[in-house]
């Protein structure tokens, strides 16, 4: 009676498939395991990436008001414009935005905030006065920073084109054109 059930081999085919079902179940856990883990990974870096450039695309800065022109000799001497926050925009450090300069004659040149207002300057623009400030260069909610531009080393002439580019250190690029009038008075208001 025993030889019987030692030769009958029909119940190991049975622990033979559970132990491969089990083995499939297992391998099929791991690889779910992995690949949760890696989409997880994927919306984590993805939110980072939407995150970032959020903050970078709303912390920017817009001209507020008129770009008033000071002329003398047939040329403009200065130019002085007002800047503000963009609506819901990140506070801008003055000290580290980078104002670029170019006209028909003259290349791109980087302006820097300098302390002193120097007319001849080719290298810095001044902020001449701060408005609803809290003491720092930075351009927080409700504040607008009076910025001067010297233009007498360009000899921006009538009628001719000139470009600036407000670079913040982190946001939106600027862009401002303007032209001079055809007559060149004192005090101007550039459209």
């Amino acid at each position: 009676m025993w030889n019987k059930f030692l030769n009958n081999e029909k119940g190991f085919t049975g622990l033979e498939a559970a132990i491969v079902l089990v083995a499939f179940v297992v391998v099929a856990a791991v690889f779910s395991y992995v690949m949760l883990g890696a989409g997880f990974y994927t919306t984590q870096k993805s939110q980072e990436v939407v995150h970032t450039g959020v903050a970078q695309a709303s912390s920017s800065v817009e001209l507020s008001g008129d770009v008033i022109s000071c002329g003398a000799d047939g040329e403009l001497k200065n130019l002085t414009m007002f800047l503000q926050l963009t609506s819901g925009g990140s506070p801008v450090d003055v000290n580290q935005t980078l104002i670029v300069f170019t006209s028909r004659d003259h290349k791109p040149t980087d302006l820097k905030n300098g302390p002193t207002y120097e007319e001849n300057s080719m290298s810095n623009y001044t902020v001449a006065a701060r408005y609803n400030d809290n003491e720092d260069y930075l351009i927080d909610k409700l504040e607008k920073f009076e910025v001067r531009i010297p233009l007498a080393p360009y000899n921006i002439t009538a009628n001719e084109e000139f470009q600036l580019e407000i670079k913040p250190p982190q946001g939106a690029t600027y862009t401002i054109h303007r032209q001079a009038p055809a007559s060149i008075t004192t005090q101007m208001v550039l459209n």
